[in-house]
């Protein structure tokens, strides 16, 4: 009898400590949340989006359906309320042609062309970053994308001189991409051989000022 008196009273005491740790862990929960959950809260809802899109898209192929600019394609499959996906594409930056807030800038209409040229209606498979971001400030997918050929289309924008490596935001192609840059214009390749300071993004001047210097050295 004293033996189940005593693992009654042990039974209970152990449920007491589970029902107490369970308290703990919920005010702890609790805490967290009201102490960081609101600057946490946005950064899980972007990975949990980034997850959904690598699932969706990452090495799949879709049908090139539209051409916004030189580095804005419209992929055939649709994106919440859109019937095709914006891809923005990755670690390249094309002169512009149809933005609100700047006037349509030198060789804008020949990197549109070019796009289209090598991508319209084509198949095309899209490739997710493990460094960069997988959607920008406007909500457009950052990708890079390649041809059924196996070339990219951001490094041929580049290699071709229809836009620039973009250097402002990390992907894991930036090192490629910039020394291909320079490549490019050392062999004054497309924009590169005629343009000049003032026809080129400020970001550009800002963060490669002597890039012109650079071309003109070139033999």
């Amino acid at each position: 009898m004293a033996q189940t008196i005593i693992k009654y009273a042990m039974s209970k005491t152990k449920k007491r400590l589970m029902i107490l740790t369970l308290v703990l862990f919920v005010a702890g929960l609790s805490f967290v949340d009201h102490r960081f959950g609101k600057a946490s809260r946005p950064r899980l809802q972007a990975i949990t989006s980034a997850n959904a899109d690598v699932r969706k898209y990452h090495l799949k192929t879709f049908k090139v359906a539209n051409i916004v600019d030189g580095d804005t394609i419209d992929i055939a499959i649709g994106d919440g309320k859109y019937d095709n996906t914006r891809i923005r594409l990755l670690g390249v930056d094309t002169p512009e042609t149809k933005s609100p807030k700047v006037d349509e800038m030198y060789y804008g209409k020949q990197a549109a062309k070019y796009a289209a040229d090598i991508a319209l209606g084509k198949n095309v498979t899209v490739i997710i970053d493990t460094v960069s971001d997988a959607r920008d400030k406007y909500n457009r997918l950052l990708a890079y994308l390649k041809l059924e050929n196996g070339e990219v289309i951001n490094r041929l924008l580049i290699e071709n001189g229809f836009g620039y490596a973009d250097l402002r935001f990390q992907h894991s192609r930036l090192p490629e991409y910039a020394a291909l840059q320079l490549q490019t214009v050392k062999r004054k390749v497309g924009l590169w051989k005629n343009v000049k300071t003032d026809q080129l993004p400020g970001w550009l001047n800002r963060e490669a000022p002597d890039i012109l210097t650079l071309r003109d050295a070139a033999p």
